[in-house]
């Protein structure tokens, strides 16, 4: 049996879905970006950075100004130093807050900026040390806990 011109363009279109649908997989899990600008790169040291991976947002006012490039663990200063790429178009001030958010109740966690007021504004291979660590549900929970439980035990009274 001879191939004829119709198994080519079905095949060529079957082949053409299935790079479609690996396309919208990658961009829905947050694995694939295809912002072609290049932006300065900083580092923002966190105590703890929770559940927050490489390729999370960054974000000021609501609006997407960066990306996480990667994370890695200092071992001097025992911290998490979070290495984040700003696009080239924002221009942050030095005393800027960065701290680690949650998108929704359980959702993705992403980086907030909180723009200062320094005149200076970060620059390519600045550090930042004004910054928030990422609230873990446990420790929350945790801490609510054992304050009942001691404010329990304060209530008994004293024989």
């Amino acid at each position: 049996m001879q191939p004829s011109k119709t198994d080519f363009w079905v095949g060529l279109f079957v082949m053409l879905g299935a790079a479609a649908l690996v396309f919208l997989a990658l961009k829905a899990g947050n694995l694939l970006t295809l912002d072609f600008s290049k932006g300065y790169e900083v580092t923002a040291r966190f105590d703890n950075i929770g559940g927050l991976k490489p390729q999370a947002a960054v974000r000021s006012a609501g609006v997407k100004v960066g990306k996480v490039k990667n994370i890695t663990f200092n071992d001097k200063t025992f911290q998490a130093d979070v290495h984040l790429e700003l696009n080239n178009g924002y221009a942050f001030p030095k005393d800027s807050s960065f701290k680690i958010l949650t998108s929704g109740l359980l959702g993705d966690q992403y980086v907030g900026v909180e723009p200062g007021y320094d005149e200076k504004t970060l620059a390519a291979g600045d550090t930042i040390t004004n910054t928030q660590s990422a609230v873990v549900l446990e420790n929350l929970i945790g801490q609510f806990l054992y304050g009942k439980a001691s404010e329990g035990a304060s209530a008994k009274p004293q024989e």
